[in-house]
């Protein structure tokens, strides 16, 4: 019997290759698609929205942190993708009590290609998840880091607002990018206004996911801060961890020059 560990360091034990896939979180749904997995995935989340050609008709689990325990045991999966920080332990507890479940748990682009090697090796991809992550290393040893070293303040929610702080990917990107955070805290810790004010950021990031921030809420920040610099940032771009990586080096060099210039 095939025997793969997860992210967690996990023993998950496949008795043949999986045919019947679950997955519980957005950017590893997306990964299973690229790698051409179409016909065996059986169920996704609410959220599991890419690509949009193939996602819409798949059965539809629940939310990241609301599944549907009594379908995904209906949809017999003989594999669950899930993830430490988007599912709640709880359910994925209950989830290991009838089928196998690998758990990623992805902090930095290191992990990130680990977890894209890992699911290409288990599901037998290996040869295109060996080539996808050959790739993003490329694309990222071209990206350029600006000399000067912004301060940034990356906001994920409104009321309360809430950043991304230390020990995320979102700030390991950043720091791929050159680029402090000024917010030395663990996690997605909220902050107030005041806090915001006093961290002084040159800055301030707002993300479309999970809050969906817009044009709309600038001036918001610019009330607060009329020196930073304020700008709408693409969540999945900053966030999503699978195939979405081969974008992403691109991306980060459009918004650096913009941030410089």
């Amino acid at each position: 019997m095939p025997v793969f560990f997860d992210q967690l360091n996990r023993e998950v034990n496949l008795p043949r290759s999986p045919k019947r896939i679950i997955s519980t979180v957005p950017s590893q749904t997306e990964l299973l698609f690229y790698l051409g997995l179409d016909k065996y995935i059986i169920g996704i989340t609410n959220f599991c929205t890419r690509p949009a050609d193939k996602t819409k008709a798949v059965t539809k689990i629940g939310g990241t942190k609301k599944l549907d325990i009594k379908l995904i045991k209906e949809l017999k999966p003989d594999l669950i993708i899930a993830n430490k920080e988007e599912n709640e332990r709880e359910q994925i507890e209950e989830l290991m009590a009838f089928c196998p479940v690998w758990i990623s748990d992805v902090s930095d682009l290191p992990t990130a290609i680990d977890m894209i090697q890992s699911i290409g090796q288990m599901l037998n991809r290996k040869t295109k998840a060996d080539a996808l992550n050959k790739a993003i290393q490329y694309g990222f040893k071209q990206l350029h880091v600006p000399a000067k070293k912004l301060s940034v303040a990356y906001l994920i929610w409104r009321k309360p607002y809430m950043v991304a702080g230390k020990g995320t990917y979102i700030n390991s990107l950043l720091q791929t990018c050159g680029i402090i955070n000024v917010f030395d805290v663990p996690r997605y810790p909220e902050i107030s206004a005041d806090m915001l004010v006093a961290a002084q950021p040159e800055v301030i990031l707002l993300s479309s996911e999970p809050y969906p921030f817009s044009e709309k809420h600038v001036a918001e920040f610019s009330v607060l801060l009329p020196k930073a610099k304020i700008m709408l940032v693409d969540g999945e771009m900053f966030s999503w961890y699978g195939s979405r990586l081969l974008d992403v080096p691109g991306y980060l060099a459009l918004l650096l020059s913009s941030l410089v210039h």
